[in-house]
């Protein structure tokens, strides 16, 4: 292998000469450029933010303009919905007043219904049985207004009257039905029965007495309206005379010695005499409660506490205390603990006579 023969040495490069310097401007007309550069900018800038703004106040018109629009459909649309709510509730009246006058005409048919059938039944019945049923509906309706009143009157109205429509009847067989009325008739009426009318008229008599009724540590009135006074100096007497002697006559009148049995009575203070008035007002009232009720015991207990509390707190000596003493004495007498009559042999009578016996 043959080696290569030596490359020759590289020629050196001549370098271009350098182009001669352009010249540079004078310093005013580039300040003029800049300046106009920038006014220029500035120009395309104004331009600029002017074409945005005139966008934006489109857009914003646009925007207003469809506010508008929304503005008056909305409204539109709420007229349109209180018409139709409007139109609903006259809907739903004229739904309530038919469906009344529907139940009123049901109602109407109901009771036409109920009278038909009472009537069919009235009809099928015969003249005696009917008489029966409407004697035994009278004495049951009298009992049970003698139970509300406490009379025995009603059922004695009703007894008399059945007895007298059985006369006109003139049927045999009622005289067994005729012969239990009068037994019980003479049996109400020798019965003695609680008057709770007349009880009821004395006690909110003695209610109204009890604000008068006098403390039993009260000062007497009879003390204070005392017409002349003892020890009393002339009318021409010294003025020291009349002052010594008025100056004595109210010393007397700061002490007074009475006798009290109660001492619970003592200490009742003169404010709570009130309170202790109605307390006697709420036992009589407990007392007028259990007439109505028909408990006649709890009615005794009550006047008996009444009459305890009258002669413990208030004074004995006083007319009125006296009165009101004498009239809860009265109430006890007429409280009676007896039943309340009953028909219970002409009931007997009428199921029998009904069962066509």
């Amino acid at each position: 292998m043959s080696s290569l023969p030596p490359a020759p040495p590289p020629e050196p490069s001549v370098l271009p000469a350098p182009a001669p310097a352009a010249p540079l401007p004078p310093p005013e007309s580039r300040a003029t450029g800049l300046a106009r550069a920038t006014l220029f900018a500035l120009t395309l800038l104004a331009a600029a933010a002017l074409l945005s703004s005139v966008m934006l106040w489109q857009r914003l018109s646009a925007i207003q303009e469809q506010l508008a629009r929304q503005s008056a459909d909305s409204g539109a649309n709420a007229i349109e919905a209180r018409a139709l709510a409007r139109q609903a509730q006259d809907v739903a009246r004229d739904t309530a007043a038919r469906q009344t006058v529907l139940e009123t005409r049901l109602s109407e048919v109901a009771l036409q219904r109920t009278q038909l059938e009472d009537l069919i039944q009235s009809l099928s019945r015969t003249r005696d049985e009917n008489l029966v049923v409407d004697v035994e509906s009278a004495l049951r309706l009298a009992q049970q207004q003698t139970q509300l009143t406490g009379s025995a009157e009603p059922l004695l109205a009703a007894l008399r009257t059945a007895d007298q429509r059985l006369e006109r009847a003139a049927q045999p067989r009622l005289a067994r039905l005729r012969a239990a009325i009068a037994h019980d008739t003479e049996r109400i009426r020798s019965a003695a029965v609680t008057d709770v009318p007349g009880l009821l008229a004395r006690l909110d008599d003695i209610v109204r007495q009890v604000d008068e009724l006098p403390v039993a540590n009260a000062v007497p009135a009879r003390a204070l309206t005392e017409s002349p006074r003892r020890g009393t100096a002339p009318a021409d007497a010294a003025w020291w005379q009349r002052w010594r002697d008025a100056v004595l006559e109210e010393a007397r009148g700061l002490v007074r010695v009475s006798r009290i049995d109660q001492p619970e009575a003592m200490l009742v203070a003169p404010e709570q005499a009130f309170f202790l008035r109605e307390n006697l007002k709420l036992k009589l009232l407990n007392v007028r409660l259990s007439l109505l009720a028909r408990q006649n015991d709890a009615a005794r207990a009550d006047v008996a506490t009444a009459t305890a509390t009258l002669n413990k707190y208030f004074d004995p000596s006083s007319r009125r205390t006296q009165s009101v003493a004498t009239q809860l004495q009265q109430v006890q007498a007429q409280v009676r603990s007896a039943e309340l009559p009953r028909v219970d042999e002409t009931m007997a009578a009428l199921a029998t006579a009904a069962a066509g016996k």
